[in-house]
């Protein structure tokens, strides 16, 4: 299991260029997404996001150290990609879940119903992902969502009890590099996706103080 540690950024022309000129290109993708929660919305209001991107599952949880203020510009999120030990984590979450003893496969969609779990938001992304030159662990992504929203962000991924203080002062460092001097956080594509998408949601999760 890792952490991701990241900050967002919003990029233009010039911020592209000097990406183009500190880092190396190491390609492009098109991935489709697909996010689940019970109706209640138990999942998010814990700030614990289950995605599908292809066949594959992925949850994101909060780590113990993050933090909601404004003083922090970058968010921490353990990812959870083994299907059986997110299957396990998500019943724990929901409580209510029924009990039994059955493994969710990739195959088969009916765990899914089984915890009242349905699609609340979908969209298709373009990725251009880089590597900083002469910088290990660095990942700049730049994003552009098929509803009209574009955003970077620079990742570092570190092992479940690695150095968090030591990736955020990487990725400070490149968000200098990259001329960024932001003191608020940037939206991401959900938080604009439930914004203009699903209104109900955002409320609740801005009143909870997850967004």
């Amino acid at each position: 299991m890792s952490v991701e540690v990241e900050q967002k950024f919003i990029f233009d022309s010039d911020t592209l260029k000097t990406v183009e000129d500190i880092g190396v290109c190491i390609g492009q993708k098109q991935f489709h997404d697909q996010y689940f929660d019970t109706p209640d919305f138990k999942l998010t209001l814990r700030d614990t996001w289950l995605r599908r991107r292809k066949q594959s599952w992925e949850l994101k949880c909060p780590t113990a150290a993050v933090s909601r203020t404004e003083e922090s510009l970058c968010t921490q999120y353990k990812e959870i990609t083994n299907l059986s030990e997110i299957y396990q984590r998500v019943k724990e979450l929901i409580n209510n879940a029924p009990e039994t003893d059955e493994t969710p496969s990739d195959e088969d969609d009916s765990w899914l119903s089984e915890l009242h779990l349905v699609c609340f938001a979908e969209f298709t992304t373009t990725r251009r992902s880089f590597t900083l030159k002469g910088v290990e662990g660095v990942q700049i992504d730049l994003d552009q969502a098929d509803f009209g929203y574009h955003v970077g962000e620079i990742e570092v991924l570190v092992p479940e009890g690695g150095d968090m203080l030591s990736a955020q002062e990487k990725i400070r460092q490149t968000a200098q590099r990259l001329g960024l001097h932001g003191e608020r956080r940037v939206e991401g594509k959900m938080t604009v996706y439930l914004k203009r998408y699903r209104p109900e949601q955002y409320a609740k999760l801005l009143s909870a103080h997850i967004l």
